[in-house]
């Protein structure tokens, strides 16, 4: 089961062509209460025919129109018949196949720039009670210069004579700036617009319906059988729990591993708010000593990430010992880990333990309800279900743990380190009221030494790099600005309360170009 098939729901198809926005344009769609999911520019046009989706979305990308090898699309989609709107290289795009000129620029467009409406031109795009010049992100090169025949061009930029063009007869629009992104003040007005307006689409997707189709395709998949869930201590875990759990009732036992990788005194905090929040049956396995002997000399990011998914998935069937007829393993995957695993037509950016790192001789039939989702959409199916505040808003934390916040080796001393410092960022950081603006905290311990100075002697001792971003759904993130006097007191602490440890730095890095983890 690849995660709940979204049936009797309209959705909207956004075809990527290599944005590094693609993703959150999914979000946005979603955000209007219309489901969305995220295909190749490969597809065909027989392919989106079969999918029928209500509407299409063309995603931005990297590469110039006129470059060989640029990629396209199927012209056979604009014959569908189905409402599409091109974003950025997705209007060049539309403009280029459908007849119309896309000319190269002298030095393009990027970051906020004014657009106004192009006067004596009636917009079906742009609402009527958007302002007549407002703020948009641009991130272009070339620009439309002449629309296809039957389209009309309704806004224009300084350096984009035709930033929006609307062919109202085929219902295929065009925008050369990001409406998607926060720095466009109504971009969200223009998506709304397109989908509801324009597409015809209802605002039907929503947690409620996702619940009760969920429970109905768990049930049709389990039976009568019996699964294991297992925790790993982070919300997807505790919310695909949940949704089983209400599907299939006692047929579902959780596992908890404590593999030993997890954040200071987090093992005994999980069983204890799980069984006592949700009441179902739960095993725990302690299992840190196998888990820091499966991982003894191994450095290699993605080798440790599939040996921790390869071992959690050992220690599951382990556990059948206990429930022996159980058949079936629930997951906590959601939408952005099938994305960043890669696919045939997108590249890794690390294998997820639940789903690159998975063994091929897996002995279980997978349930993951959540596969579908992004983080954010998950908290909300936490929050129908009854969920406490204290499962819902935990942090992310990685399936692999602490294992991939140790760069280099793992092993029980480092773990330790790593733990005491980590707490020390999260107290400060509730103790300044900062937990619920930060999507993420937490600290790195790096495989190097420095060199510091503690009571007048030399010391050769870890770096802690601390790592807090805010976010609203993990595909995109900013460092976030703690102020300095918190970081102060952070520093300080780690320095004087972890033995072994002589260096704090910070990371200031976004992501993209970063991830969130560093491995």
């Amino acid at each position: 089961m690849s995660g709940p098939q979204v049936r009797g729901v309209p959705t909207v198809l956004v075809v990527d062509f290599g944005a590094q926005y693609a993703q959150l344009i999914a979000r946005r769609v979603r955000e209007a209460s219309v489901y969305s999911e995220i295909v190749p520019h490969s597809i065909t046009a027989a392919e989106l025919a079969e999918r029928a989706p209500a509407a299409i979305i063309f995603s931005g990308g990297p590469k110039s129109v006129h470059v060989e090898g640029a990629p396209a699309i199927d012209p056979g989609v604009y014959d569908l018949g189905i409402p599409i709107l091109g974003i950025c290289y997705g209007a060049q795009l539309i403009a280029q196949q459908l007849g119309g000129t896309v000319g190269r620029g002298d030095g393009g467009e990027y970051g906020r720039t004014t657009m106004h409406r192009t006067e004596g031109v009636e917009s079906e795009l742009l609402p009527s009670g958007l302002p007549e010049a407002q703020t948009v992100w641009m991130s272009h090169f070339d620009a439309v210069t002449e629309t296809p025949e039957g389209f009309v061009a309704t806004a224009a930029t300084p350096g984009a004579p035709m930033a929006v063009i609307e062919c109202h007869d085929r219902r295929i629009y065009g925008v050369q700036y990001h409406p998607e992104v926060a720095h466009t003040p109504h971009g969200q007005d223009v998506i709304v617009q397109f989908l509801h307006s324009l597409a015809g689409i209802d605002s039907s997707w929503t947690m409620e319906n996702f619940i009760e189709q969920a429970v109905e395709q768990i049930r049709a998949q389990v039976g009568d059988g019996r699964a294991i869930c297992g925790l790993s201590g982070g919300v997807d875990s505790a919310v695909a729990a949940a949704l089983v759990h209400k599907a299939i009732g006692d047929q579902l036992t959780c596992v908890f591993v404590d593999t030993g990788l997890m954040r200071k005194n987090e093992g005994e905090q999980v069983v204890e708010t799980f069984e006592r929040h949700q009441g179902i049956e739960l095993i725990h396995v302690k299992a840190a000593d196998r888990f820091f002997e499966r991982l003894a000399g191994t450095t290699e990011p993605e080798a440790k990430r599939k040996a921790i998914g390869e071992l959690f998935i050992r220690v599951f069937e382990d556990a059948r010992e206990q429930v022996t007829d159980a058949k079936f393993l629930v997951q906590g995957t959601l939408y952005p880990d099938v994305i960043e695993s890669g696919t045939a037509h997108a590249s890794t950016i690390k294998s997820h333990h639940n789903v690159g790192g998975l063994p091929d001789d897996l002995d279980f039939d997978l349930v993951e309800p959540l596969r579908s989702l992004f983080k954010d959409e998950v908290r909300s199916v936490g929050h129908e279900l009854g969920l406490p505040d204290e499962i819902v808003w935990r942090q992310p934390f990685p399936g692999p743990g602490l294992g991939v916040r140790i760069i280099g080796e793992v092993t029980p001393d480092k773990v330790e380190v790593l733990q005491e410092a980590d707490a020390i960022v999260r107290e400060e950081l509730k103790i300044a009221g900062l937990e619920r603006e930060i999507w993420q905290s937490f600290a790195v311990l790096p495989d190097i030494r420095t060199v510091g100075v503690m009571g007048d002697e030399r010391t050769y001792g870890y770096p802690v790099i601390i790592r807090a971003v805010t976010s609203e759904d993990a595909m995109t993130a900013d460092w976030a600005r703690i102020p300095y006097e918190v970081l102060d007191r952070m520093a300080n602490r780690i320095i004087n309360e972890v033995p072994g440890v002589n260096r704090v730095a910070y990371d200031i890095t976004s992501k993209p170009p970063g991830t969130i983890e560093w491995e």
